[in-house]
């Protein structure tokens, strides 16, 4: 059966991808960017089988438009893809409050406007599948991308939340958690605060670990969501990436370490 798919941030990337993916293979797709001649390609190549939306996701009024333009123009809603956000790099100490709240407003408040438009379809139809991109860095932290962290954290707290409220309507939500990829995510597509010298050595030890990784492909990660959204019982979460794969198993084995080495703290505590 032909699905509705609606994406967030489709002019580059992963994003676009998916959108290419779900076209391909003869699916409907509302394609939201910031600037929709970055989809007249697509346009020109799947006519009317896309349609491109100019949205900024913080603005919700006009996620809500977006939303409502899509339904009426496909008359259903499958699946919601929040793929919209940017990486804002800094140490905490170097955050603005103006840096934070944006952060926070796109990849978080943006993903949230959307679920919030979307979710009377989906429940009035009893079916639909809310897919939220998230990454590692939403399971782990990393020095010098924490405004970045913290978004991805309340992305993924939420999503858990939802995926319990909405499961019994027949609604599925899944947190798509990719490594790094060979996107521009660390090059245009971010922002940086003004840099304090004193973090400078972080930086380098970071940049250094990038760099040694190998990244994803945005064309094979395309074609994965596809495998996740035709699940009968999509996962709540799945790692994109085989780097995340291993990262995660050192991240909850170290938890796991100390919460047991201070587990008489916490019996202490207990009274």
């Amino acid at each position: 059966m032909t699905k509705i798919w609606y994406i967030t941030g489709t002019s580059r990337g992963l994003g676009r991808e998916f959108a290419i993916n779900a076209l391909e293979r003869g699916d409907r797709v509302a394609a939201t960017a910031r600037d929709v001649t970055s989809l007249d390609d697509l346009v020109a190549t799947y006519g009317d089988a896309l349609l491109p939306l100019a949205l900024d996701v913080t603005d919700k009024a006009a996620v809500e438009a977006s939303i409502a333009q899509t339904h009426e123009r496909f008359g259903r809603l499958d699946i919601v893809v929040n793929n919209a956000g940017y990486g804002h790099f800094g140490a905490v100490e170097e955050l603005t409050e103006s840096e934070i709240r944006d952060q926070m407003e796109t990849n978080f408040f943006g993903a949230l406007w959307v679920v919030q438009a979307a979710l009377p379809i989906l429940r009035a139809q009893g079916s639909g599948h809310i897919v939220q991109i998230s990454t590692i860095g939403g399971i782990g932290a990393f020095p010098n991308i924490g405004a970045y962290h913290a978004s991805k954290w309340a992305l993924e707290g939420m999503s858990e939340a939802l995926a319990q409220e909405v499961g019994p309507l027949g609604i599925h939500v899944t947190l798509v958690e990719p490594g790094g990829f060979s996107t521009d995510w660390a090059g245009d597509s971010s922002k940086r605060s003004a840099p304090m010298d004193v973090y400078e050595p972080v930086r380098e030890a970071m940049a250094a670990r990038r760099g040694a990784q190998k990244p994803g492909n945005p064309v094979t990660a395309g074609q994965a969501i596809l495998d996740v959204v035709d699940a009968d019982e999509p996962p709540l979460r799945v790692l994109f990436g085989s780097g995340p794969t291993e990262m995660v198993k050192a991240i909850y084995a170290s938890r796991l370490a100390t919460w047991d080495e201070w587990s008489w703290i916490s019996h202490k505590a207990q009274g």
